[in-house]
Formats: C-alpha cells, structure tokens, sequence
C-alpha cells in the first residue's frame, strides 16, 4: 500500500487496491471454462455494462455520502435504515464466508499437489472421502492458529496476492505475445465472428450467471479505506472505483482472449469429468503451457502453485478471524448475537465462535464425501460460492436504494442525480444479484443442488434465530434496538 507523507492513500493507490482485492486470474479462467470459451467475451460485455460498473459507480457515492464512516455497507445500512437491517447486513458478511472457508482447504491441497507432482492426474486420482478428511484437518489446524491470535502467514497474504495479481497481469501480456514470441507453439485459432461468439441462452447459460456475479463483486470491500485518502474522498473514491472497473474490464477481455490461444472449448465440454477437471485446473494448465511456449518449462507453474497455496492458507486464517470480529466486535451488532459467541479466550480470540465456524465449515467439507471425485469437489465448492458470497452484495444496493429513496444523496458525487434513475439501478443491480444467487443453485447432480439450497438457507435462518436467543439471555422481548 502507497502512502504519501502524510499517511494518506492516494486514489491511484486505491485503484489499484481494489483491482487486486476484487480481480484475480481465477475469476478469468471461470469464466472462460463455465461460458464456453470465447463465448464469455458476450457475457462480460454485458455484466460489466448493466451490472458491474454500475454496482462500482453507486459504491463510490455511497463511499462519498458517508466518507467519515468506516464500517463499511453495514455503516451504510444503518444510516440509511436501522440497526435492525445493519445487524442483517453484518451477519451476511459473516455467514457467506463459511462455504468460502469450506473451499480454501481443497484450494490449498490442488495447489499443493501441483507444486509437487506438476500435473493433475495425481490429485484427480485421490479418493474424494480422503481429501476431504485432510481438508477438514487443515480446517481444524488453522482454527486453532487463529484461536492462538497467531498468524504466521498473515504478513505472507499481502505478498502473496501481489504475486497472484503480478502473475494474471504477466500471463495476459505473455500469452497474447506467445504467438509472436514463439510461432511454433500449439495455438488454437479463434473464431472472432458473432456467430462464434454469441452464446446459447440456454438453462446452463442461466444457472453458470452467479459465477460471473460472484467475479465482479466485493468492491465495497475498500470502502473502509475512503475516509484515509489523500486530498477530497468523495472526488478521489469515485474516480479509483471507476479506474478500478476499467482496469478489470481490460483484464478480463484480454485474459480470455489469450487463454482462447490455449485451450478448444470442446475438449473442455467433452464430458463432465473433463469439464470438471479443467474446473479444477484449468488455471495451473495455463500457466504450464506459458512456460511451455517461453522455453521455461514449469518456471510459471511453480510460482503460480507456490503463490496460490500460500494465498489459500492466509486467506483461510482471515476468513475464519476477520470476519467474526466485524460480526461480534461491534456493539450494534453483537447486541443480537447470543452471549456464549461474544467469549474471548485470553488470546484475544472469539474462541465459540471460532468452533461455531469449524462446526458448519467441516460439516459442508464432510457433506462432500458423496461427490465422485476430487475434481468434483473443487468444482461444487466453486459453485457453491458463487450462490453464497453474492448474498452480502445485496446490502450494497439496498443501501443505495435507501440513500436515494430518502434524499440523502448530499454526497459531492453522485452515480446519477436523478432519485428515480438511482432507485431504478439500485433494484435492478438487487434483482440481477438475487436471481444469479437462486438460479445458481441449480445442478444436475442431486447433493451439490441441496447442498447449494440448504447452505444459504439455513445460514440465513440461524441469522434470524439468533436475536431471539439473546434476546431470551436478556431476559426481554424480541425486539431489536434501533
């Protein structure tokens, strides 16, 4: 992070902030496997045109409404509504994260495997109930380094996401160079014609659009840091997000093109097993065949795998602590949580509620055990997210609805001036978010549909339950404070 001399962000810091925050290769390579290859160019056009820049436009006004609050969409919430709405909101950050934790195990073992073995066969070949036995022990063992308030790869995340952001930046202009560079390659020839490149709207097409909500979103994430920028924040955060969307517009464009150099969309949707298992890989096959084509070998697959597997176990580690104290740290909102959650142990830690995540995290790792295989599994994780994580998106455009339905746009920017034109983009972001999430959760295999059904459901039903429990410990009437 780049600060001036006076201890404050710059907005071009903060684009770049968000970018590497909101953008990874992942999110390409999804794309690209779940929408048939260069078909996803259609796809992103239009999710960024009515979806996406106008989600990044409302974030920066209601960053610039509310510059001198720093909590973020539940800070907006409850300007714009009540504590009872904000408690809902702060609750939706934290449940969302428990698939999200559910998958970065599996995530660290596949980039493990690749660091080691440098193909896919071997961790394909696993049997699906013994990896899920080790994921739920690196579950058990990082919520354990998290109830120690210890963190030994915490100070490695910053570093390893700068290298996973460096290496989708290296391999977009790597890999539209390859053909220039090394003309003797294995190219795919591309067929840039809109016959090719409009896709089929078919129910598949439908049910994959939470894969591409989930891509674009969590902007709101680096609202935090709007009342620490340099000069005026309400001109500086709007001009970063919108930089920001630019920048992931480019990224994801020309990130499809060079993996269309890569990979015939066929061969991916030949069988399920290989549509799973380029799920699963498609993204170490990229940089594999980047080294490959420079000469290098598995240089790129190395760092990639190395960086990857790092990520993985740093993000696993915040997401089980970094949550919960946005959950039970504010009082606004842990005044509806049961008492047993808000125990610290002498760490520091929330040691309950670190076991509740351990508890509903490993029983989605070991629901698992019934896919047939471990590419399987990384693919319904994947999913999965993409149902569950979208869901706090949601407060976003509720908040912006709220702020111009109730005239308290008085922010120096403004995404539109008009309040019906501000409502209108507000419910029809929520919709579009809404109708990806409950569409998504179709499957043609039985467990990952129920999985992907009962999951929100009952995280979202004990979200509820919970303001009635304390409110039974208080010893008064379910009621919320506002």
């Amino acid at each position: 992070m780049k600060k001036n001399d006076n201890g404050h962000i710059s907005w071009l810091s903060l684009t770049f902030m968000a970018f590497a925050t909101l953008w990874g290769f992942g999110n390409v390579a999804n794309g690209f496997m779940y929408f048939n290859g260069i078909q996803v160019i259609f796809s992103w056009i239009l999710m960024f045109a009515l979806y996406f820049i106008p989600y990044a436009l409302m974030v920066g006004e209601l960053g610039s409404t509310f510059k001198n609050l720093g909590g973020g969409v539940s800070s907006w919430i409850e300007q714009t509504s009540t504590t009872k709405l904000a408690y809902y909101a702060g609750w939706t950050y934290w449940c969302v994260h428990i698939p999200y934790i559910a998958s970065k195990g599996s995530g660290a073992l596949k980039a493990f495997s690749w660091l080691v073995f440098h193909n896919a066969e071997t961790f394909d070949t696993f049997k699906t109930s013994h990896v899920q036995i080790v994921t739920l022990a690196i579950l058990l063992i990082f919520a354990f380094i998290a109830s120690r308030g210890l963190n030994p790869l915490k100070n490695l995340t910053q570093i390893a996401g700068s290298s996973m952001f460096v290496m989708g930046i290296l391999y977009i202009i790597l890999g539209l160079f390859a053909p220039v560079v090394a003309p003797s390659g294995d190219y795919q020839n591309i067929d840039f014609s809109l016959k090719a490149i409009v896709p089929t709207f078919n129910v598949g097409y439908f049910t994959s659009l939470s894969i591409l909500v989930f891509a674009v979103g969590g902007v709101e994430k680096i609202s935090p840091y709007i009342n620490k920028m340099k000069g005026d924040p309400s001109k500086g955060f709007p001009k970063a997000m919108l930089a920001a969307a630019i920048m992931v517009v480019i990224s994801a464009l020309f990130g499809t093109v060079a993996m269309a150099r890569m990979f015939d969309p066929a061969v991916i949707n030949a069988t399920q097993e290989s549509f799973d298992s380029y799920v699963a890989n498609g993204a170490y096959w990229a940089f594999q065949k980047l080294g490959q084509y420079y000469g290098l070998g598995n240089f790129f697959l190395i760092i990639y795998a190395l960086s990857n597997l790092i990520g993985q176990l740093s993000i696993l580690v915040l997401s089980i602590d970094a949550p919960l104290r946005i959950l039970l740290g504010d009082p606004k909102i842990s005044i509806h949580v049961p008492q047993k959650l808000l125990r610290k142990n002498k760490y520091g830690a929330y040691i309950n509620g670190i076991k509740m995540v351990v508890i509903l995290s490993g029983t989605i790792i070991l629901s698992q055990i019934l896919l047939p295989g471990a590419a399987s599994v990384l693919r319904a994780l994947t999913k999965l997210n993409s149902v569950c994580m979208p869901l706090r998106y949601l407060w976003v455009f509720i908040a912006y609805y709220l702020l111009k339905k109730n005239a308290m746009d008085n922010g120096e920017y403004k995404f539109t001036k008009s309040q019906g034109a501000g409502k209108f983009w507000g419910l029809w972001c929520f919709i579009i978010t809404l109708l990806s999430c409950l569409l998504g959760m179709y499957s043609d295999d039985k467990v990952t549909m129920i999985l992907n059904i009962l999951t929100p459901v009952f995280l979202v039903a004990l979200g509820l339950i919970f303001p009635t429990i304390r409110a039974k410990e208080d010893g008064r009437a379910n009621t919320f404070v506002e």
